[in-house]
Order: structure tokens, then sequence, then C-alpha cells
């Protein structure tokens, strides 16, 4: 009895032990993959203990790996000290079908399934994308508030993306978490697979290097190998950045921002346009952020490209008859948004007063990309919507939402001449913010009672917009109660901020975010919040409710009801016919 005693438990450990230990074992692509067929991706069999690979058998669809795959796989016997891997470099599976890979070695036995489509024919020429970065809800009503004005429960006006005719909810859940960042969430869209945060184009496995995970292809490099398309690539942000970045990386680390400007020139895009002009630079130019000598900037001149360098030289080369290929970069950094360089003239508008606004980089990516018979993919990013999220500075991301609808009437003015383009517009992630009613500053008593509700709310009063569809003033004496559901500590002042982007916390002398005293300082009766999120969390954080997308065109019918962020590259890949299997 008394062995019995000790033996259960023991043996229970052992096999919670066992099960937590083949739990780690991993195959990638992951289980479930949707994969094109013909795209080219990385296999990746990673084991829990250290085999001979002769002692690894590896089957696909119950046959030897080596009678579909013929390349010889990259054998690490044990890696990071973690166990034997094996890796099959640039695959492509050509026939679709579902598909089974099992690996065994010892008593280890790890088994995933895919599922290899294809397309029919290419159905349309132009492709559009368009990225409301972080883009929720609430930053849509505030930008149509605003923009078009409401009146007696009417809005006077619809935002361009508004009245497209198909519409769906988009899951953005990454592979390890179900909040995603920008770049596993973009990396979906470019892609058609499933990452971790902080990676793209890449799955994100146990090497140690950020550049040996294994890969998988971007539409922009299926585009370039199967097609004679063109390419386009504009952001407001840092050109390095996730979203950006996603159309042409494979990395574990959006980090690697002077990795992610070498692809940019790699790519042959042949529009690029954006911030991130530090990373463009040699070392030894004031500035720059690279630690070596290589200049792109003089590469891609080097490669045929008009450089342009600000608003009056993009709009120049924009409408130049020769111009084919198109790089700019605008600011080293982010850009600034359209509040700040059209009214308020803050953050860095005085250093950097030249910037182009998100509508003309994206005309002139259409100016050039057009000049391709071939037709063009282009993807424009809305970056400004989500850095003005994060920090709960919510008038500035609705003065971007404006400017991207502004963006994507010129897109659609495009296709009414050219029908043949699929125009889609979506955030890639969402953010938590909500509209509870209108401050009205002649209310009496403290602060908090100057929020009306229900009836008590009635309607702002921001000045009619002007033609480009923004007010000129937002710090107006009823202003919409925006208010976002997760936070860092921080003081509330229900107004606009006019001197620079919201910051609402600081680090104390521990290293943990306390609210940045500034607001108290310039606003008495500001409102303490106690943040809801962890004391390292310095600013809001992205949410996982539904992303919501909107699309018209060729193939635009396919987006409907609720969608995995996959299902966005598989829509756009079926319409270019990028797995078309010719008879």
């Amino acid at each position: 009895m008394f062995i019995s005693r000790i033996a259960y438990p023991v043996l229970f450990i052992a096999m919670l032990l066992q099960a937590i230990w083949v739990e780690a074992a991993a195959i990638y692509p992951i289980n479930k993959a949707s994969i094109l067929v013909g795209s080219t991706f990385d296999i990746k069999i990673e084991l829990d203990q250290e085999y001979k690979l002769e002692d690894v058998d590896i089957q696909l669809n119950n046959a030897p790996i080596k009678a579909e795959i013929k390349s010889q796989p990259v054998f690490i016997a044990n890696e990071s000290g973690k166990g034997s891997s094996l890796i099959y470099r640039d695959i492509q599976l050509t026939k679709p079908g579902q598909y089974t890979l099992i690996a065994k070695a010892g008593q280890e036995n790890i088994q995933v399934n895919w599922d290899v489509y294809s397309s029919g024919p290419r159905k349309v020429k132009n492709v559009i994308l368009f990225i409301g970065d972080g883009m929720t809800i609430a930053n849509r009503t505030s930008a149509r508030v605003l923009s078009k004005g409401i009146n007696e429960g009417k809005y006077q006006g619809k935002l361009s993306f508004d009245d497209m005719p198909n519409m769906a909810l988009i899951g953005t859940s990454g592979s390890d978490s179900l909040i995603t960042d920008s770049a596993n969430s973009m990396s979906a869209y470019t892609t058609g697979h499933k990452t971790a945060v902080n990676a793209m184009g890449a799955y994100a496995s146990r090497a140690a290097d950020n550049l040996s995970h294994p890969k998988v292809e971007t539409i922009s490099e299926l585009i370039k190998r199967k097609t004679k398309m063109s390419v386009g690539i504009v952001s407001d942000a840092e050109l390095q950045d996730a979203t950006p970045g996603a159309m042409v990386a494979h990395t574990r680390r959006r980090a690697d921002k002077v990795y992610i400007a070498d692809q940019l020139f790699a790519s042959g895009a042949e529009v690029i346009l954006g911030g991130g002009s530090a990373y463009f630079y040699p070392q030894s130019t004031e500035g720059s952020k690279r630690k070596d000598d290589k200049n792109l900037v003089a590469q891609f001149e080097g490669s045929g490209y008009s450089i342009v360098l600000n608003k009056q030289e993009l709009l120049a080369a924009a409408n130049a008859r020769e111009s084919r290929k198109l790089f700019g970069v605008f600011h080293p950094d982010n850009m600034d948004g359209s509040l700040d360089r059209f009214f308020l003239k803050k953050n860095t508008v005085a250093q950097y007063p030249d910037q182009p606004d998100l509508t003309e980089m994206t005309q002139a990516a259409i100016n050039v990309l057009s000049k391709n018979p071939n037709g063009f993919f282009l993807m424009v990013e809305a970056a400004l919507i989500d850095k003005f999220n994060h920090p709960l500075d919510w008038e500035r991301a609705a003065f971007d939402t404006i400017m991207l609808s502004n963006a994507v009437q010129i897109a659609k003015d495009f296709a009414k001449k050219n029908p043949d383009t699929l125009i889609i517009v979506t955030p890639d992630h969402t953010h938590s913010g909500s509209i509870s009613g209108v401050v009205n500053d002649a209310k009496p008593g403290p602060l908090r009672e100057k929020v009306g509700v229900y009836a008590a709310a009635g309607y702002p009063n921001y000045p009619k917009a002007n033609v480009a569809g923004y007010p000129s003033q937002i710090d107006v004496s009823k202003r919409l109660a925006f208010f976002y559901g997760n936070y860092p500590d921080h003081y509330e002042t229900l107004h606009p901020k006019l001197d620079s982007t919201f910051k609402p916390a600081v680090k104390d002398e521990s290293g943990k975010y306390v609210a940045n005293p500034k607001y108290m300082q310039l606003q008495e009766d500001a409102i303490h919040m106690p943040g809801n999120l962890p004391s390292h969390q310095g600013m809001g954080v992205h949410t996982a409710d539904d992303a919501v997308l909107n699309a018209m065109g060729p193939g635009s019918e396919k987006f409907r009801g609720f969608m995995d962020n996959t299902e966005v590259f598989k829509v756009m890949v079926e319409t270019l016919g990028l797995g078309h299997i010719k008879p």
C-alpha cells in the first residue's frame, strides 16, 4: 500500500512532464496553416532531444518527405541546447490539397496538417490595400463627427470608406497571444501565415538569430517572382516600422530596422515613400541610425529611382512623365500628423515643415505605379492613428483617420476610371477607445460632472470642416467625451493637447510609470486616473476587438461575415491569380 501511494504520484508527475516535453516540440508552418500553392516557405522541425539525422523519420502524406521535397535539410544536432532541429529552406508545394507532416524520433511524435490551396485565374489588375493602423470603431466615429458633422441624429456625410459595398469583421490574434502587435498582424495580411508578436515574414521558432527563423514568402515577393506587376509601399511612419516592414522582411524582431531598410531596397518595389530616413543614410551622416557606411539613398538613385526629400520634390516627380520608380523619405523618424501639420504646428513640424500629406503620397504612388500596363499592388498605411491611440490622444488620431479617408477617396477616384481595381481598407488591429458622451464646459461642478451622457450629452459644437474635412478648432466648449478602456496612470484633462502629443505617464525613481505631473500643473482640476495596466506600461495597448474591413471592386464580395486576418491575404492572392494552376 505504501509503495502504491508513492508510485501513483511519481507516475502522474512523469506523465505530466512527458506531456510538457512533447508539447514543446514543434513543426513550422504550424498546424492548420493555409498555404498558397507554389509559394515559397521553410519547413522547420524542432525536437526536444538530441538525435542523429538518420534516427529522425519524417513523413509527408504517408511517404518519406524526400519523395516530395528533393532538397536536403539543414540539420542542427543540438540547437541552443534544446534538442535537434531540421530546416528545409525555400520549399514549394505544387499541388493543392491536404497535407500531413509527421516527425518521429525516439519517443517523440509530432504532427501538423496543412491546407494547400490554389486560385483561379487573375480577376483584377490592381490592388490597393489601406491599413488604418490601430483604427477602432470610435476612431471612425470621431472622424465622421469632426469631418462631416451630425444634426438631429444624422451624419451630414460619410467617410470615403463608409459606403464601400463589402465589409467583414477581422480577427487579429497571433500564434502566441490573444493580443497582437502590428508586426505579426500585418504579416498575416502579407503572407497568409500566423506568427508571434514582434515577428514578420517568419515563424517564431527557437532559433537564436533573428534572421534564422523559418521564413514564409510575402505578397511583394510573390508578385515580383510570378508577375510583371509593380509594387508600392507608402507609410507616414518610419518605413522600417512593422507595417511597411512586413511587406518585405523576414525577422523575429521588428526592431531590426537596419535590416528592414536593406530589405526595402532589395525588394525592388517601384515606389517607396515615408519616414525613417535615419536608416537609409550611412553612419557618417548626422542623425543616421546605421552602424555601417551603406548609403541606401545613393543605391536607390543608382538603380534608377527618382529621389524626393520634401513635398515639392514629391509633387514634381509624381507628375513627371518619365517617373517610373520613386523613392522618398521626408522625416528621420515617424512623420507628423495632420492636426499638427495643418493647424497646431507642434511636435516636429517646425523642424520638418515640408512633409507631404498621406494623400499626396498616395496620389504620387498611383501616378507612378499606374504607368505599368501589367498592374500594381500598393500598400498605404495611415500609421499615426495607432501612434496617437497609444498615448490616448484621440483628437490627433481622429484627424489622421480623416486623412486616411481623403487618401482612400483618391484611390476611389482612380478606380472609377480603372474599375479592375480592388480597394481594401482595414485596421491591422484595434485600440480600446469609445465615445461616451459630450464634455460641456458650461456645466457646473468639478470636471467629471461636465461629461453629459444620454440626453444630457447633446451634440458637440465643432466648427464646420474645411474642404479637406478638417474643423479649424478642436478645443471647443462642447467636445466629444472619448475614453480609452485601457491606460496607465495619468491625469485626464478632457481637453485636447494643443502643445504636443499627449504623454500620459512618466517613469518614477523605481522605473514604474506614474501619471505625468505636467497635466496637473496645466489644469488644476484634472482627474487622476489610476492605471488599469501593469505599471511597466506607459501607454495604452492594443485590444483583441475585431477589426472592421471595408472593400470594393472585383473580389471584394469575398469579404463577408467574420474572417481571420490570414484570409485577407487569401482573397488578395486569389483575386490576383497568384495560385493559378494552368491546365
